[in-house]
């Protein structure tokens, strides 16, 4: 086997997650084994999330509180929800300095623009799937979105 070819695949398995590789061509026969730091006999175990939440309160004392109250989920909104159809930066303007597309309480109509999402350096409309009233606006200007992140709320 060629010695270039022999290199190529060295470096083929260093940078992959190919713990090891044999390759037979002809009567040549190469087998590449990835060396690891860890000891081979070595067992690594984790818990998994729940288990991890579920041993921290069984071992608390029986008259102290949780150490962390569990996180309070936000109201659904009321509403047709309208998403992001990609992954980018929202703004509510065409510009800076000019006046945003709608505001909360703009009566909006099915193909009216709601926003604009840059992605690849291209200015995408974002338009209303419905007719309404926007009843919230849930993202920042300028900032980054992602696919079917909630947008906006129309009642």
């Amino acid at each position: 086997m060629d010695l270039r070819k022999l290199k190529t695949l060295i470096d083929l398995v260093a940078e992959s997650d190919i713990a090891e590789l044999e390759v037979t061509e002809g009567e040549s026969k190469v087998r590449i084994v990835k060396s690891s730091a860890m000891p081979q006999n070595q067992v690594v175990m984790m818990q998994p999330q729940g288990m991890q939440q579920h041993y921290q309160q069984a071992g608390a004392p029986m008259g102290a509180a949780p150490s962390a109250a569990a996180p309070i989920a936000p109201a659904e909104p009321t509403g047709y929800v309208v998403k992001s159809p990609m992954v980018g930066t929202f703004y509510r303007s065409s510009a800076p300095g000019t006046a945003a597309f709608v505001e909360i309480g703009s009566t909006v109509k099915e193909g009216d623009t709601l926003c604009i999402i840059e992605a690849m350096k291209l200015l995408n409309e974002i338009d209303s799937d419905k007719a309404g009233v926007v009843t919230q606006i849930l993202v920042e200007n300028g900032q980054p979105v992602e696919f079917g992140q909630p947008l906006f709320v129309i009642g």
